[in-house]
């Protein structure tokens, strides 16, 4: 929603000082920076994105920030206004000439509430501000208005609300008071003008917490207050844009928010005009690429080596399932622009009658193409650009719901396919003979689509996998999980018993998601993520410094935004903070489904441009198709769009095209600024099967160069190539000694590659430990030497080294490695028992409290993850009198019992069993309370961190409650029947569930 300046939160998205100001004087959005803070006091990430709403309907973007380092003078010349409302004690001299100037010169400065608190060290700027706060209450009051003309409140209807009665002093002798807050015979001052040279400033006490912002009459004044601050000039401006009309029709449309007045069905726009309905970060650029008809419905893209663009196009999405699937109406198709005008003006279909196609991934000369029940090969074999050879290469995905079956296929760095799968998962032969079963999550085969493994469960319908530039691997689901890290194999998890927990976790640091439009439809989690999709990261070096390979960008088309998840290192694993977003959209039909760094270093953006995106469940009056969603007829089969987006002023990239037999070219290749290139060239290094590159390959490994970034990703990518050339096979010694040489190299993600290419022998042992890896500085790096020992025969120095890994307290309190250790010291158990034996000798106090150590050496005495929950856990409550089985409905968020009945006073043990493809629980409330706890589970969702609470608020009338159940999980819940009779509801509290997912226990 927002544009991204310097110091966008903690980490600075965007080098403002190295953008150039577009000699474009077309007519333009205006810009306005909003300043808030990183606080619980006045949060002000929510009134930044309610107020932001309100001003992009005019044609003004906000920009976010937690900065103060922002006001400067080459970071304020980029706006029009800047709005404050935060908790800055003080200024510096630097700081508040740039701001005093940038009003002077004619911007406008909107000062909100707290903000007559801040920068109380400079005079001249709380004389700007008008005056400054005092004391305050807290009460419900009236405005009075006291210049009924003035622009700012002309037309305007005075509004009460609750929110904090501010006092002011140090009032400035140019303000014009607005209107006032009159208490008894006092008549304060409460919104005020004032000019201030060429510029204007607007301030408001209003404003405390949400009771004020989500007012529509406050939003009304600020609105007014904002457009009269940025002055006459600008009115004229934003007169010019000449935005296009919304135009709105009523419609059958689904109103999962029971909104009123319900949603209508919005006219399409045409590209140009949807274009003026998006925000960017200052200094980019959005260009289309084509559109309708040239190309529609476009669900998944990539690039060949001579950088040309695949586009899958499915108009038989969601329901038009065919059971020959010869006989679809989907198609692949080239696109290419041979003038060099940015446009594609050359259109070849590659293949068609396809039906309900995913993804794809180049491979061996062709394409592995997902599309259930089976993947196919397709590849041109006589140059015509059409396929002439299709082959099945692998079958058994789930077909019962289109939008739960396999995607995003990748070429991974290990040289395997990788991809992603929802619930309608996989059935069949993995090998000759083994049949595999699984479901949502992520999974990787070989290019000829042999040896399927299943690599690790996520929580949710899947639909986003992305790599970093040193072989980290996230992912992204369906409802309230935009990002996830994965973090340890299934096959490691499998090796011990004791490991509840799936080597995929949750990292998203925020729950909401920042749009610039109201008018979404959303079925759960309403104003976060239900949609996710992506999580590519920015792997070039075309955009600022501060995106590369840090920033991902996750779809999210219900909300018609982008989102900038920021990937932070977190001990071995990562944590996402909020970047808010890449792009957003007021165009009720943009929908986002794919944002991928292309070969010129751009963000490509497959546009689905649909205004129906919701599959299922399926609303009230409506019927579900073949595919499983919702049959509506508005559901658009025509077009659909592909952008570019890119950063003004950046250099264009030196590779246009990879030759497959130039073999010098390729390994230069590996050394490009844009994994893209790189990753290209390693497939095609590796698909030549030459060995006669093992040199320069190992060239490439010895350089012990670092990037700016703390990268050599040439070296990662040559140790890959080795790899997948099976030189590291154990018969080639000098290609093992320049990766055993590697785990010293000062790049933590060549040393993490070397780890992972050294074959699983007993020798390697030695190498580890010599190299120090079980004490790398990096976590990362740790991780994985730990997970290689798991693989590695029993060797007594590897038990020994895990042991000493325990007198780290980073080692035992990190997430990743502390599971690690436990399953790798099973293997490892000798040796790590000689360890333990020997510390006894010298030290028997010592580590007799680690945790990690007592579960290690009581392993194989742990039982299942049954749990019971008892209402009073001091007291035995007995033997059940009844039990009763409560199972989820697929795909309906219900329960399929919705009324139990129990008798008073009796114990009762309910086995709740979630056979949905979401997690959900239970929760059994006190009679009249569904609404009070509705309402708190709410308020819980909007921060991620409770997602540790299950989303299970705290307070009395939560009478007896299960945790978050994932699917295919049971639970049983077992508790002492109130002694009053009564109608009990019971409700699901994940974010959005509990308005649809009710029941009653009626107690007798």
């Amino acid at each position: 929603m927002f544009k991204l300046p310097i110091g966008l939160l903690l980490i600075q998205i965007l080098l403002l000082s190295n953008y150039q100001t577009p000699t474009n004087k077309s007519p333009h959005r205006l810009e306005i920076l909003f300043l808030g803070h990183n606080s619980e006091h006045h949060s002000s990430s929510l009134p930044a994105e309610l107020l932001s709403r309100e001003l992009f309907a005019e044609g003004i973007n906000t920009t976010y920030t937690e900065q103060i380092t922002d006001l400067n003078k080459d970071n304020l010349k980029n706006y029009d206004g800047l709005v404050l409302y935060a908790n800055y004690d003080s200024i510096t001299n630097e700081q508040a000439t740039a701001l005093l100037d940038f009003v002077h010169e004619g911007k406008a400065f909107i000062p909100i509430h707290c903000a007559s608190y801040c920068f109380r060290n400079n005079d001249a700027v709380v004389d700007l501000i008008g005056g400054q706060f005092l004391s305050h209450h807290l009460d419900s009051f009236a405005m009075t208005i006291v210049q009924p003309n003035h622009p700012a409140i002309k037309g305007l209807a005075a509004f009460s609300t609750f929110d904090e009665t501010y006092v002011h002093d140090k009032f400035s002798k140019e303000i014009t008071v607005l209107t006032e807050r009159v208490e008894g015979q006092h008549h304060e001052p409460y919104t005020w003008v004032r000019n201030y040279g060429k510029g204007r400033v607007f301030y408001t006490a209003y404003g405390h917490d949400e009771r004020t912002w989500k007012n529509l009459g406050f939003l009304h004044l600020l609105k007014n207050g904002v457009l009269w601050a940025l002055g006459d000039e600008a009115a004229k401006k934003l007169q010019q844009l000449n935005l296009p009309t919304l135009s709105f029709t009523p419609a059958n449309i689904p109103n999962y928010e029971k909104v009123s007045p319900p949603p209508q069905l919005q006219a399409p726009l045409s590209p140009e005009q949807s274009m003026q309905l998006t925000q960017l970060p200052i200094g980019f650029e959005m260009k289309l690429f084509a559109a309708e008809p040239d190309v529609v419905k476009p669900i998944y893209m990539d690039w060949d080596e001579r950088g040309r663009l695949w586009v899958i196009e499915t108009v038989d999405y969601p329901n038009s399932v065919k059971e020959n699937k010869n006989e679809g109406n989907d198609r692949i198709k080239i696109l290419e622009d041979t003038d060099g005008d940015g446009k594609a003006d050359k259109f070849t279909i590659f293949a068609d009658k396809l039906n309900l196609p995913t993804s794809f991934t180049f491979a061996n000369g062709g394409i592995i193409v997902s599309q259930a029940p089976y993947f196919l090969f397709l590849k041109d074999t006589n140059g015509d650009d059409k396929a002439d050879k299709r082959d099945t290469l692998i079958t058994g995905w789930g077909t019962f719901d289109t939008h739960a079956g396999p995607s995003n296929l990748r070429y991974g760095f290990d040289n395997k396919i990788w991809g992603v799968v929802g619930y309608s998962g996989f059935k069949g032969l993995a090998g000759k003979k083994d049949t595999l079963t699984f479901s949502q999550g992520i999974y990787q085969l070989n290019p000829d689509g042999k040896n399927l493994q299943y690599l690790g469960k996520t929580s949710n319908n899947t639909w986003g996998l992305g790599f970093s530039e040193e072989f980290d691997v996230f992912t992204s689901t369906a409802n309230n999980t935009h990002s996830a890290f994965y973090g340890i194999p299934k096959s490691d998890l499998d090796r011990v018993s004791g490991i509840p927990e799936p080597g995929i976790k949750k990292i998203d640091g925020h729950y909401a998601m920042h749009s610039v439009t109201q008018q979404l439809r959303q079925v759960d989690v309403q104003g976060g993520f239900t949609a996710a999709a992506g999580h590519g990261l920015y792997t070039a070096r075309s955009f600022p410094q501060q995106y590369w390979n840090r920033v991902a960008f996750v779809c999210e088309p219900t909300g018609r935004v982008i989102h900038n998840a920021i990937m932070e290192k977190d001990g071995a694993g990562f944590k996402e903070k909020d970047g808010w977003n890449l792009l957003a959209s007021s165009d009720n039909w943009f929908g986002p489904v794919q944002a991928q760094v292309g070969p010129d270093g751009a963000v490509w953006v497959a546009d689905w441009y649909n205004f129906i995106i919701q599959h299922n469940p399926t609303p009230i009056g409506f019927e579900n198709g073949k595919g499983n969603a919702y049959i509506n007829p508005l559901r658009d089969k025509t077009r659909g769009r592909v952008y570019r987006i890119v950063y003004t002023g950046s250099k264009t990239g030196d590779i246009k095209s990879l030759d497959k037999n130039n073999l010098p070219q390729l390994i230069n290749a590996l050394s490009n600024d844009n994994l893209f290139w790189r990753m290209t060239a390693q497939r095609l290094l590796v698909e030549s099967g030459n060995t006669t590159v093992l040199p320069a390959l190992y060239e490439l490994i010895n350089n012990k160069e670092l990037d700016i970034i703390g990268l050599n990703a040439p070296a990662i990518h040559a140790l890959w190539t080795l790899h997948g050339l099976k030189a590291l096979d154990g018969k080639n010694k000098t290609a093992i000694a320049i990766a055993t040489a590697a785990l010293k190299h000062p790049a933590a993600g060549v040393r993490k590659a070397a780890i992972n290419v050294l074959p699983a022998t007993a020798s390697i042992a030695q190498a580890l430990v010599s190299a120090g890896v079980f004490k790398d500085p990096d976590l990362r790096v740790r991780l994985a030497a730990v997970l290689k020992s798991a693989s590695l025969p029993a060797v007594n120095i590897l038990g020994s080294q895990l042991f000493e890994m325990l007198k780290d307290e980073k080692n035992s309190h990190d997430y990743w490695i502390s599971k690690a250790i436990f399953i790798a010291s099973a293997k490892q158990q000798q040796g790590f028992m000689e360890a333990y034996t020997a510390l006894l000798k010298t030290d028997k106090n010592r580590l007799q409290h680690d945790s990690l150590l007592q579960r290690i050496l009581l392993r194989g005495t742990l039982k299942g993850n049954t749990k019971i929950l008892s209402a009073n856990k001091s007291v035995a409550i007995g033997k059940a009198d009844k039990v009763i089985v409560i199972r989820t409905i697929k795909n309906a968020m219900k329960y399929d019992k919705p009324l139990i009945q129990v008798k008073a006073g009796t114990v009762v043990q309910i086995r709740f069993e979630n056979i949905d493809f979401m997690q959900h629980n239970l929760l059994i409330l006190k009679p009249g309370s569904l609404e009070k706890v509705g309402a708190a589970t709410d308020i819980m969702a909007q921060d991620a961190k409770n997602l540790n609470a299950n989303y299970i608020p705290k307070m009395p009338e939560v009478l007896f409650y299960t945790p978050l159940i994932n699917p295919d999980g049971k639970f049983i819940l077992k508790f002492k029947v109130p002694s009053i009779k009564g109608k009990y509801p019971f409700i699901c509290s994940f974010p959005g569930h509990w308005r649809i997912m009710q029941g009653v226990m009626e107690v007798e």
